[in-house]
């Protein structure tokens, strides 16, 4: 069976998908994760969703997700407002103003979170950068399986999310539930030049 044949079977089982991406993403070498932490930086500083607004909302990333420190770096450097999520609960999330790395501090998964004020004026979030399992063109993302992402966006459903993955988490149709959150645009960013 190829590559094609066994994504068409677990597009219908998101367990199965989230554990094919998994092995994916342990595949990946550190050093492609250097340079992809680069290109993004890059890329999204010369976003229109990026250069246009004041606040933003991210994630730090875990070890197999795209890496957006430089990026947070960089924005913070530029004046934005930039906002992290921390987990609170089984099932919700809360946001906090990223203001410095030294401000973090490992949350419930082992996910830096930022220690500061939690921040509530929802609606001047202008766009939210998301982390996923696997991505497709249509905007469906398959999250970790949790829902914190889908229950939050559900309640701002102004703010514009751009979901951002490696080549190999776009697949061509992730399965979808009513509850599932799409995102706006999908960014794919490459492992090598």
């Amino acid at each position: 069976m190829n590559d094609k044949q066994q994504l068409r079977q677990l597009m219908n089982d998101k367990q199965q998908l989230r554990q094919l991406m998994r092995q994916r993403k342990a595949a990946c070498l550190p050093t492609d994760k250097e340079a992809a932490a680069l290109r993004v930086a890059a890329m999204l500083q010369e976003h229109a969703a990026f250069r246009s607004v004041r606040t933003i909302l991210l994630y730090h990333a875990l070890p197999d997700e795209v890496p957006t420190q430089a990026l947070l770096e960089a924005l913070l450097a530029q004046g934005k407002t930039l906002l992290l999520p921390c987990v609170t609960g089984s099932t919700e999330m809360e946001l906090r103003r990223y203001t410095t790395h030294d401000d973090l501090k490992p949350g419930v998964f082992g996910i830096l979170e930022p220690t500061g004020e939690v921040f509530t004026d929802d609606a001047s979030i202008d766009t939210a950068l998301i982390p996923g399992m696997a991505f497709d063109r249509k905007g469906h993302r398959l999250g970790r399986g949790k829902g914190y992402y889908d229950r939050f966006l559900s309640c701002v459903p102004h703010i514009y999310k751009i979901g951002i993955c490696y080549p190999f988490q776009l697949v061509e149709e992730v399965p979808a539930d009513d509850h599932d959150i799409m995102v706006d645009e999908v960014i794919v960013v490459p492992l090598q030049d």
